[in-house]
């Protein structure tokens, strides 16, 4: 990595984009930021000498390319991808429609895929690079009325653990970032959480109670998004980044539960377990 690293961060117009983007910025570094309209990154992060705004939707594989390409006319490299972007459709499994829980597939799975389809050619011939990507505590745990957010988050984990082993020969470092709540705008509604579509008697009131909490949550979350991008500029430039980074003490006790589950689950039936063997 130079002196001055190349930061490409996708939804770099709200949330926790803002936060990497100015973090990375104010650490010395060029930044490449994208969000569905570019003129909305110079609004919230000012005209910058090391910034560049570029217009992108992740779900459009050409654009990503025509991203990638701006950035690299612009500073000659890419040094760290940070897949940010994404949305939240919460709701019950059976009332969230078809149609929504492919949609947040294809923003919160097969985006970041577009995107680092994208960069990994660029990182690949510089022989250097770092692909960060943002999961959630949801992508280590299943939780109620967020099947479809969970799901992706599964998707992007497991897609995350293989692709360390394929671009590693190539110097080429993955992060996983696994936030808890933390103050951004992902509850807030019609920005980056949509509510089902559907609805069944049967989870009507469950959907009306659980959507309530969940607003009243909003501006609430303990977290705070500008401390956890200063923390990610600091791991980021570790000799060897972590695999995995859980933000947050409420990320970490997440983790600390899961890992315990997984171990009891398997201490539970391990007679049974092993005995499948043939003879």
């Amino acid at each position: 990595m130079t002196d001055q690293e190349v930061w490409f961060i996708t939804g770099a117009a709200r949330g926790m984009g803002i936060d990497i983007a100015r973090a990375a910025l104010e650490a010395g570094h060029a930044v490449v930021g994208t969000a569905r309209d570019a003129s909305r990154v110079i609004e919230v992060l000012g005209e910058h000498e090391n910034l560049l705004a570029v217009s992108l939707d992740i779900t459009d594989e050409a654009a990503a390319k025509a991203a990638v390409d701006a950035a690299v006319a612009r500073f000659g490299r890419i040094d760290r991808l940070v897949n940010n972007a994404g949305n939240f459709y919460a709701g019950f499994f059976e009332v969230l429609s078809p149609a929504q829980f492919r949609q947040q597939m294809e923003t919160n799975f097969f985006g970041p895929l577009n995107v680092t389809r994208a960069v990994l050619p660029v990182m690949r011939a510089q022989r250097s690079g770092h692909v960060i990507t943002f999961s959630s505590t949801a992508g280590l745990t299943g939780q109620e009325f967020v099947a479809a957010y969970c799901a992706s988050k599964f998707a992007l984990e497991g897609w995350m653990e293989s692709l360390r082993f394929d671009v590693a020969p190539y110097g080429i470092d993955t992060t996983i970032v696994e936030p808890g709540f933390f103050r951004t705008e992902l509850l807030v509604e019609g920005a980056s959480t949509l509510w089902p579509e559907l609805s069944i008697e049967d989870y009507d009131q469950r959907t009306k109670d659980t959507i309530e909490a969940w607003q009243s949550m909003n501006g609430k979350q303990g977290g705070d998004p500008a401390k956890l991008a200063a923390a990610l500029i600091t791991v980021a430039a570790e000799a060897q980044p972590p695999l995995r980074w859980l933000a947050g003490a409420d990320a970490v006790q997440t983790a600390e539960d899961k890992a315990r589950l997984l171990l009891e689950q398997a201490d539970a039936y391990r007679d049974l377990s092993s005995s499948l063997a043939h003879d």
